[in-house]
């Protein structure tokens, strides 16, 4: 068997097609099929159950994917390694966020990181599950993901860099407006614009309130922190958001910020596949970063 009879193995047990995986490649289903049956007869055992539409790894094919995918994943991360004690400096960091995280954590850091790394290019890249930045992490693509720091995934190291504590985000006009704190509870029975219910952050912040028997109730939904406190600040509803760096003073200006000192804060940082592989470059960021927001 070869490394990229591996690779291809890998790819459709992930996607659960050949067509598909062939596509990707530029190659033709036939190819991709001939990589699978090598590995078949190299084993011995069938890896893939062939599905009216589609595949599925067999039992034995899910034990080989695993260690493929393992074995594949440290090779690439000793290849990047490598390149990097060649060229020094040079090289690339690969990080998952989105542009909000950007600009509330990241926008001194890549400045500052920009002027004393010149030849190392930055990639930003925009993942729509948490699932899927694990995955990528996991599988190499990937080298830094900005994450609320949740529950432990399996391979993969989780490092907080910041605890932002949650505030009411309210207009300037709302009765809320001029208090100097509120407690959770003082919000019972007020309809909030709810931050997106599958994301971390709305998991940790139902988790805060049912640790005080508090439970909030939602009227809006959005995608964003930033969309929530733009609402709030036009009067179309109130949001509970954690204090993400930037945002205007507590209780000054067209936008108002009630702290909730009660709620347990919410810890944001780093995803990683494992620190000590990091590259140069990439742990380089993540310190920077992390400098920054401290």
């Amino acid at each position: 068997m070869t490394l990229d009879d591996l690779r291809v193995f890998v790819a459709v047990c992930r996607a659960g097609s050949l067509s598909s995986v062939a596509r990707d490649l530029g190659c033709t289903q036939s190819a991709v099929s001939q990589h699978v049956k090598r590995l078949e007869r190299e084993t011995g055992v069938a890896l893939l159950e062939r599905l009216p539409r589609g595949v599925l790894p067999t039992q034995a094919g899910r034990i080989l994917e695993a260690a493929a995918a393992e074995g594949i994943s440290g090779l690439d991360i000793a290849v990047r390694r490598l390149r990097d004690l060649v060229d020094g400096h040079s090289g690339y960091v690969r990080v998952a966020t989105g542009a909000t995280t950007v600009r509330h954590f990241m926008s001194e850091a890549v400045v500052a990181f920009r002027r004393r790394h010149p030849r190392v290019n930055l990639e930003f890249r925009t993942v729509s599950s948490g699932r899927g930045t694990f995955d990528a992490l996991a599988d190499g693509t990937l080298d830094l993901a900005w994450i609320t720091v949740g529950s432990p995934v399996r391979g993969i190291e989780q490092r907080t860099v910041a605890e932002l504590p949650w505030v009411l985000a309210v207009a300037a006009g709302d009765p809320l407006a001029g208090r100097t704190r509120l407690d959770a509870a003082d919000l019972t029975g007020v309809r909030l614009i709810r931050l997106p219910p599958n994301s971390t952050s709305a998991v940790h912040l139902d988790a805060a309130c049912a640790e005080l028997g508090v439970r909030f109730t939602y009227d809006t939904s959005v995608a964003d922190w930033d969309t929530a406190l733009l609402l709030a600040e036009l009067g179309v509803g109130r949001a509970v958001v954690p204090a993400v760096p930037g945002l205007p003073v507590p209780g000054v200006g067209e936008l108002r910020l009630v702290p909730l000192p009660g709620l347990r804060p919410l810890p944001v940082g780093w995803a990683v596949r494992r620190w000590d592989a990091l590259s140069p470059p990439a742990r380089a960021f993540a310190d920077t970063v992390a400098a920054a927001a401290g």
